[in-house]
C-alpha cells in the first residue's frame, strides 16, 4: 500500500530556502513550500523563547521519510529541529502518483 506523508521543518529564516533545494536535489521530497515567515513561541531549556522562523511543508512518500528525517538532522542548524509527518489519508490520486514518479 502507498503511503505519503506532509512534513513540517520550522528552519531560521535564512535557511529555509536552502534546506528546501537539499530536500529536492536529493529526492527526498516532490515539493516543498517554503512559507517565509512565520512567528514562533516555544518552551527551551526552561525558557520562553520568540523567534522568526521559516517553515517548510514538505510532502513525500512513506519509503523516504525515515532518509528524510536523518539527512534534514544532518544539514539543520538546530539542535533539536522541528520535523514533524502528518500522513496523508486521502487526496488527489494523480497528484500521489506525481509524488511517486518525483521520487523515483
Amino acid at each position: 500500500m502507498r503511503g505519503y506523508f506532509v512534513v513540517l521543518i520550522t528552519t531560521p529564516e535564512h535557511k529555509g530556502q536552502e534546506i528546501a533545494d537539499y530536500i529536492i536535489e536529493n529526492k527526498l521530497g516532490a515539493c516543498v513550500n517554503v512559507v517565509p515567515r512565520v512567528n514562533s513561541v516555544y518552551w527551551w531549556k526552561g525558557n520562553i523563547e520568540k523567534d522568526s522562523e521559516a517553515l517548510l511543508v514538505v510532502k513525500t512518500s512513506a519509503e523516504k521519510l525515515k532518509e528524510l528525517i536523518e539527512r534534514v538532522k544532518e544539514v539543520h542548524p538546530y539542535t533539536v529541529p522541528e520535523i514533524i509527518a502528518l500522513p496523508i489519508v486521502a487526496g488527489n490520486e494523480d497528484y500521489l502518483s506525481w509524488i511517486d514518479d518525483s521520487l523515483s
